[in-house]
């Protein structure tokens, strides 16, 4: 089978889409090797690099213009597939291009989560406006729509009455090495090039106001000063960081608090951009702290799970489907109920064993091989139905 993908964030995405279409493209690439992947991105890379045997990156021509990668990456890309003889293409992040239908390929598309219709004050009108065009667009006419979680297939149904007939949930998986024992010369080595503490809590992700860094702060500083360990936060983020900032000062917080990402070393660190030392971060953290008030599917808490470290999250979204028996689950919105659970966490050995064993578990229904497999039954199913419909 000839497959196609919008690697755009594959190649360019440094965050949650882009580990999803990285750790998928490699799975099926890896696990389904006598297919071929063609991997459509409108600009050179930078930062990430993906190659094999069965792997080609299709680029705009020359003739156009960079400024025109996006017009090729909507519409004109669809001849350019039709002459590599694509059979299926798969949109991975809510988009598919226009047209693919009068080209016989079958379309896929996967649809994270519907946050900009649940929290509309958190973005900008124009941002929510295109948004709304390309989900409804790609819903309307891909032939599948996977959905990373069951709470986004009700968002989807709920919110733009879609077809369930045409959605499959598959869920994603990590980068395969978190599952890994990272040695503990190559831990001790990360500790100290990011002079990391000898224990501390980790957040991951951007600094908005959905992530709920502010209310994990909020917790902090109900702690009595023994016990409150030092949060290491790996994300970035504007106005609503600033709001974090200004909390840590005037609790005197600031000095227990590491913005990982703000650190001038780290800035063009290919290591740490890529989330290369991740996986030894987390297993250096004493727990990973993912309050999130809302998520499509929260790819930290799996990679936690798969650390082997304790888990603090949320009780609402999908998250309870990402944490499953494993994590430990507070109220969002109740700082004092992080607050409990963070003394938990440093005190009660057996259940944070019992936990993380738990967790475990619960992380193998995500192996990246069988979220690849999840996803080629959607491909085969698809593609047996356009064969019969000839």
């Amino acid at each position: 089978m000839r497959i196609a993908f919008d690697a755009k964030r594959a190649f360019h995405n440094g965050t949650g889409l882009g580990h999803y279409s990285r750790t998928l493209i490699h799975s099926l690439a890896t696990s389904f090797p006598q297919h071929q992947y063609y991997l459509l991105n409108p600009k050179s890379a930078s930062v990430f690099s993906i190659t094999g045997p069965n792997l080609q990156e299709l680029r705009p021509p020359s003739r156009l213009p960079g400024l025109l990668g996006g017009y090729w990456r909507t519409k004109s890309c669809v001849q350019d597939l039709a002459d590599q003889s694509v059979q299926l293409y798969h949109g991975l992040s809510h988009e598919i291009p226009i047209g693919l239908d009068k080209k016989s390929i079958a379309s896929v598309v996967t649809m994270h989560d519907l946050i900009f219709e649940r929290y509309p004050h958190q973005y900008k009108w124009a941002d929510r406006k295109i948004y709304r065009t390309k989900f409804k667009f790609a819903l309307r006419h891909a032939d599948r729509v996977i959905a990373i979680s069951e709470q986004t297939k009700r968002d989807l149904i709920e919110f733009y009455q879609a077809d369930p007939a045409k959605i499959r949930v598959c869920y994603q998986s990590c980068n395969p090495l978190f599952g890994t024992t990272i040695a503990t010369e190559e831990k001790d080595r990360i500790r100290i090039k990011y002079k990391l503490p000898a224990q501390f809590f980790l957040s991951v992700g951007s600094i908005i106001e959905r992530k709920n860094l502010l209310a994990v702060c909020q917790a902090l500083s109900l702690l009595k000063k023994e016990d409150r360990l030092p949060l290491v936060v790996i994300g970035s983020g504007g106005a609503y960081k600033k709001k974090v900032e200004t909390f840590l000062h005037e609790k005197g917080l600031e000095q227990e608090v590491i913005f990982l990402s703000d650190q001038p070393e780290n800035k063009n660190d290919s290591a740490f951009l890529t989330a290369r030392d991740l996986p030894a971060i987390y297993q250096n953290a004493t727990a990973l702290l993912y309050p999130s008030i809302f998520e499509g599917f929260g790819i930290p808490v799996l990679e936690g799970l798969f650390s082997r470290i304790p888990v603090l999250t949320s009780t609402v979204s999908c998250l309870p489907e990402a944490g499953g028996p494993g994590a430990f689950y507070v109220d969002p919105f109740q700082p004092e109920q992080i607050a409990e659970q963070l003394i938990s966490i440093t005190t009660n050995a057996e259940e944070v064993k019992k936990k993380i064993e738990l967790g475990w578990q619960h992380a193998q229904q995500f192996l990246p091989m069988q979220t690849a497999e999840a996803i080629m039954q959607v491909y085969h199913e698809l593609v047996i139905d356009k064969d019969c419909e000839k």
